[in-house]
């Protein structure tokens, strides 16, 4: 008995194997790596230099509880000067811009007049989306904030998506890379007016659409060497800096997230297109 128990037992332990071995679905084949690329922070709330300036005719007024409120954050209600008049709609939604200018004095020759030549520059404050409309104003809900917060007097336009590019590798950088040829511009200014740059960073340079410049576009940052005793400066090699990749583009600037340094970055420092 004790032979056929033994026998029942493999033959049930063989059956669940053979079982086991027919309904196992196969391990699917490893995802594609996704492509890296800048995140939603970067590509809307880098800023921008633009020239034209951003129309100013729609903006946020107000919002809820500004008897002792100035600024308003994600969730909280915004009004806007436009309403049922303006054709404003339910859903409607609107990125939230101001300008800006540096505080700081200049920190390389004639910085001011190429700011000014670029255009105005714009911080991004997030961006809302109505939720109630009234005949001469709507209510709108801050749905994304720039780490700081929407304020009265902001500029509210049209939401409009905006391409992400790509990343490129970092080990194709080419540290003794010959001169391009491309148009070449100078870092006039930052995110933030920082003024000694690296990895990470966001920096506004005067050359834009108006020199071929698109988003996605990589630009080279290098600088000239310093005048060296009895040697004519301009026989020697740039050094070069780094590189970034252009998140967004108006006629005479660009906006450029620096991804990869090996040397701090200033303001006054030369890019060229790649």
């Amino acid at each position: 008995m004790r032979a056929n128990l033994a026998a029942l037992s493999f033959s049930i332990f063989v059956g669940a194997a053979v079982c086991s071995a027919q309904t196992t679905p196969e391990a699917p084949a490893p995802a594609a790596a996704a492509v890296p690329q800048p995140d939603y922070t970067n590509v809307y709330c880098s800023g921008f230099v633009s020239d034209p300036k951003v129309p100013a005719d729609t903006q946020i007024i107000s919002g809820e509880q500004s008897n002792y409120k100035i600024i308003f954050g994600r969730g909280e209600f915004v009004y806007i000067n436009r309403g049922e008049d303006k054709g404003v709609k339910v859903g409607d939604r609107y990125t939230v811009v101001r300008p800006a200018s540096d505080p700081a004095n200049e920190w390389f020759r004639g910085q001011e007049k190429v700011s000014k030549a670029a255009g105005t520059l714009y911080r991004g404050g997030g961006q809302v989306r109505v939720v109630n409309v009234q005949p001469k104003i709507s209510i709108a809900e801050v749905t994304f904030s720039c780490g700081g917060h929407i304020q009265r007097g902001d500029l509210a336009r049209p939401f409009e998506e905006r391409p992400v590019p790509p990343y490129k590798s970092a080990a194709a950088f080419d540290h003794f890379a010959p001169v391009s040829g491309k148009p070449v511009g100078t870092v006039f200014s930052s995110h933030d007016y920082w003024q000694l740059l690296g990895t990470g960073y966001i920096a506004y340079v005067n050359i834009g659409a108006g020199k071929g410049v698109k988003v996605g576009d990589y630009m080279r940052l290098f600088r000239y060497q310093g005048a060296p005793a009895r040697y004519d400066w301009k026989n020697l090699p740039r050094e070069i800096l780094g590189e970034g990749i252009v998140l967004n583009v108006s006629r005479n600037s660009a906006t450029v997230l620096i991804t990869y340094s090996t040397v701090p970055v200033y303001t006054g420092d030369n890019v060229e297109i790649e």
